[in-house]
């Protein structure tokens, strides 16, 4: 190794991978008090990816506000951020009105004065063959994943775009290949994937961005609860597993967090495909 990169080691993080911080050049954003003073408004806060989500964020010092239907759940998950840096504020919501979504930002950013970073995490998902889907559970998985992402997005833009913040979209694999026995989540997430980008391009100049992560086989309860549709064929199986164990959501949320930090601040319109390998 080149004297001259040693020396250039040596000035970013000091002797024996201390980070210097009296450094006026050292980025505040690289450390784990990346939130710090920052506004997070987190939906499908109760469990699996958001539950996660939630209390990374709040262990890098953010103050978070979860949202979701489940009381009881979110406010044992708001009661595991004690002794953290931050905090986590539970608030019971439902994105698949928009009276519910009014009510959920308003109430967020009346509780933390303002608004840095959104995360919409909430979403559901049932497997059956497409031609077997009624039209009330095709609106219903719409409904809470894509227009209930909408929504959220849309009230929460004028206090992201006054604080130059960011949005974090939950996409998914179904976003970027056939995903067999769920027509109405693919649709739903395709849509989540196309609006993401969307908005990263219309309010880029304003200083906002928009960025997604699009999970594959996560360990969640909503993955959990998969079974075959009667009659399928399990061959298909191969279009929705990776090649390994599943994921965890504790390694989604620390995408999310990254994505959602100062660390990415060049990363607008992308989204982060994790999913052991399944779509390669």
């Amino acid at each position: 190794m080149e004297p001259v990169t040693l020396l250039a080691i040596d000035a970013c993080i000091g002797s024996f991978g201390q980070r210097r911080t009296d450094d006026p050049s050292y980025s505040a954003a690289m450390t784990m008090e990346r939130f710090s003073g920052r506004k997070v408004l987190v939906t499908g806060g109760a469990s699996g990816i958001g539950r996660c989500t939630a209390l990374r964020l709040a262990d890098e010092g953010a103050t978070v506000v979860a949202v979701d239907v489940n009381a009881d759940a979110l406010d044992a998950v708001a009661a595991e951020a004690d002794g953290l840096s931050g905090t986590i504020v539970a608030r019971t919501g439902d994105v698949s009105t928009e009276d519910g979504v009014k009510a959920i930002v308003g109430g967020a950013v009346e509780e933390l004065g303002g608004l840095d970073v959104l995360v919409n995490v909430a979403g559901i998902l049932s497997f059956s063959h497409s031609h077997e889907v009624t039209l009330e559970e095709w609106t219903r998985i719409i409904t809470v994943n894509l227009t209930g992402t909408f929504l959220m997005c849309r009230e929460s833009l004028p206090h992201l775009l006054a604080s130059k913040g960011n949005i974090v979209n939950l996409a998914s694999t179904a976003s970027h290949a056939g995903q067999p026995w769920a027509v109405a989540y693919s649709a739903s997430k395709g849509g989540v994937l196309a609006m993401t980008r969307e908005l990263a391009i219309e309010y880029a100049e304003q200083g906002l961005r928009c960025n997604s992560v699009s999970p594959g086989a996560i360990d969640t309860p909503i993955t959990l609860s998969f079974s075959l549709p009667e009659g399928a064929n399990p061959k298909l199986l191969r279009r929705v597993s990776p090649l390994g164990p599943f994921g965890t959501p504790e390694g989604i949320a620390a995408a999310i967090a990254f994505i959602a930090s100062d660390e990415a601040s060049h990363m607008n319109g992308a989204d982060i495909r994790m999913d052991g390998a399944t779509l390669s």
